[in-house]
Formats: C-alpha cells, sequence, structure tokens
C-alpha cells in the first residue's frame, strides 16, 4: 500500500471518527457556567437559556453558579474546562470589563474562547430606595450635591458596569456618591430594597420586579433609548446629561478549542431556541432584548469589547478591590 494511500485512509478515519463523535453529541448533560451569584440579570439569562437549550440538545443542561472577583473566578473554570462542548460560558459585558481590571488574570477571553452567539442585550436602571426624596435625575442631583459622599450607591462589584455607569454619572453630573460593591447583581439589589444602599445604576432584569412591586423607584434609563418593560421612565440623557449610554449584554461561549461541529451545532440550537415566542416572551418580560449573530460576528464583538472597556477603566483610574 502506497504512502499516499495510507494518508487518505488516515485522513478518511480521522474525518469518521470527528463526524461520529459530532453525531453523538451531546451524550451527556452540559454545564453552563454563570460566573455570578444567583439572583442578578445574568442569572435571569441563563434560567430561561437553560432548559430551552437542553431541550434542543436532548440533554440537561446544569446551570453553575461560580461568582466573584468581577466574574473571573467562573470564566476561569470555563476557560480550563476540556474542549469537548460540555462546559459552556454564559460571558457578559462584566467579562470585557475585567480583563483591563484585574492585571494578572490565568485566561484571556479572546485567546481562550470559541465564540458561539450573542444572545441579548439590556439596559440598566438608575434606581433609588423609596427613602430618597427623589423623583427626577435632576433631584438626584441635587440631593447628592447638597450632600457630598452621602448617598450610597451599589454595584455588582468593584469595576462592573453597574459600578463604572455610577462612576460616569457621577463625572458627568459634578456629584459624588459613596460606591459600595457587593459579591454581583443579587446581593446588590438586595441592598437596595433593604435600605443599606439607596442608589443604584442595576440591570433591568435584576430590579424589574422590584421596581413594579413599588419596592424601589426607576428614575431614568441608562441607554439611549427608552425601554418597552418601563416606557413611562425616561433616559438619563433626557434628563440633560448629554452623552450617557451604558448597557449590558450576553453571549455563549465555549472553551478554545472545541471544534467548529459542536460550536455550529451550539449556535444553530441556540438560534431556533431565542426565536420562539415563548422565549422572547420572557426575555421580554424581565427586560432584556434578543440580539444574535454569527459566531465570527459575536468573537470580533467581544475583542472589540475588550479594548472598548479598556480604555474606559484606564480613564477612570478604577482598580480591583
Amino acid at each position: 500500500m502506497g504512502l499516499r494511500r495510507i494518508g487518505l485512509l488516515a485522513a478518511f478515519a480521522a474525518f469518521a471518527f470527528g463526524a461520529a463523535a459530532h453525531a453523538q453529541y451531546p451524550a451527556k448533560p452540559l454545564r453552563l457556567i454563570v460566573p455570578f451569584p444567583p439572583g442578578g440579570g445574568t442569572d435571569a439569562m441563563a434560567r430561561v437559556l437553560a432548559p430551552k437549550l437542553g431541550e434542543g440538545l436532548g440533554q440537561q443542561v446544569v446551570i453553575d453558579n461560580r461568582g466573584g472577583a468581577g466574574a473571573t473566578i467562573g470564566t476561569e473554570v470555563a476557560a480550563k474546562a476540556p474542549p469537548d462542548g460540555y462546559t459552556l460560558l454564559l460571558m457578559t459585558v462584566t467579562n470585557a470589563v475585567s480583563m483591563s481590571l484585574y492585571p494578572n488574570l490565568k485566561f484571556d477571553l479572546v485567546r481562550d474562547f470559541a465564540p458561539v452567539t450573542k444572545l441579548a442585550t439590556t439596559p440598566h436602571v438608575l434606581v433609588v430606595h423609596p427613602s430618597v426624596p427623589a423623583t427626577t435625575v435632576r433631584e438626584l442631583v441635587a440631593i447628592a450635591k447638597a450632600r457630598p459622599g452621602a448617598l450610597v450607591y451599589s454595584s455588582s462589584g468593584t469595576g462592573s458596569v453597574s459600578h463604572l455607569a455610577g462612576e460616569y454619572f457621577g463625572f458627568l453630573t459634578g456629584t459624588k456618591m459613596l460606591h459600595v460593591p457587593y459579591k454581583g447583581g443579587g446581593p446588590s439589589v438586595t441592598a437596595l430594597v433593604s435600605g443599606e444602599a439607596a442608589v443604584g445604576f442595576a440591570t433591568m432584569p435584576s430590579v424589574l420586579a422590584q421596581v413594579k412591586a413599588g419596592r424601589l423607584r426607576a428614575i431614568a434609563m441608562t441607554t439611549a433609548q427608552r425601554s418597552p418593560s418601563l416606557p413611562g421612565v425616561p433616559t438619563v440623557a433626557e434628563a440633560g446629561i448629554a452623552n450617557y449610554d451604558v448597557g449590558s449584554w450576553y453571549g455563549l461561549s465555549a472553551p478554545a478549542g472545541t471544534s467548529r461541529e459542536i460550536v455550529s451545532r451550539l449556535h444553530d440550537v441556540t438560534l431556533r431556541l431565542l426565536a420562539q415566542a415563548d422565549v422572547k416572551e420572557r426575555l421580554a418580560a424581565n427586560g432584556f432584548e434578543v440580539l444574535v449573530s454569527t459566531s465570527g460576528q459575536y468573537g470580533e464583538f467581544v475583542r472589540a469589547e475588550v479594548e472598548r472597556w479598556g480604555k474606559v477603566v484606564k480613564a477612570s483610574g478604577t482598580k480591583a478591590e
């Protein structure tokens, strides 16, 4: 048998083995790592996504909450997982921020992950505890200026978007509030509802129910456009603070080295489930806007976000605590 024929047979065998492995995928439950504690916006997204993804793949998708250190703990676990398609990461804008905030990370968001697809975006909401006598941005600014450092604003962690949104607000309005970081969006909102914190720049999914129940008061949306979930709430920009536009995004990623066939399968199944009317309805009810992409587009988007937030972190002087 000639060398050429042996090579062709070897190549065919490798292809057949890969095709067989792909045909069997998934043969066991998958793990979806959420790099935040239960209760925040990312967790809310996961609890809509995981069961539907499991239905589409024919296997259970188990949520694994690994919060802490600006989403870096859970993200490192995902980056070091075998690239076999059985561990996925629910990535967010906080991941992009943390790439510049934490100098000694043992992973790279671009190098160590295979992008699957962008999932959704959501605005943040400027909320206050009902004890704060402000119903508009102008009233809140007046209180903050009259009592510099007296108002406490909570965030899901140092360097999180909810933190930087507060710093950006203070910079544009000339106000100073005391930042208190918590270990995730859930604990941050709990602090707001209890009155431990007075102000928050929280994701829509984490506070929408609290706002509707009257436990928190929505002052403004942080994005350029109003949200259909709270159509009567104006934007920060509408209050006269130009150029204020802050929001969050969510995406699905796998460890680098995951085969193109598996990434393609995950991409196709995810897009099909996000097109389902009941999924769109549930996400919209939580303040999410479905926004999907190709795997390549999502990869370029993550790269651009890492660069964008790197500039913001540098300019703000924010450091990990």
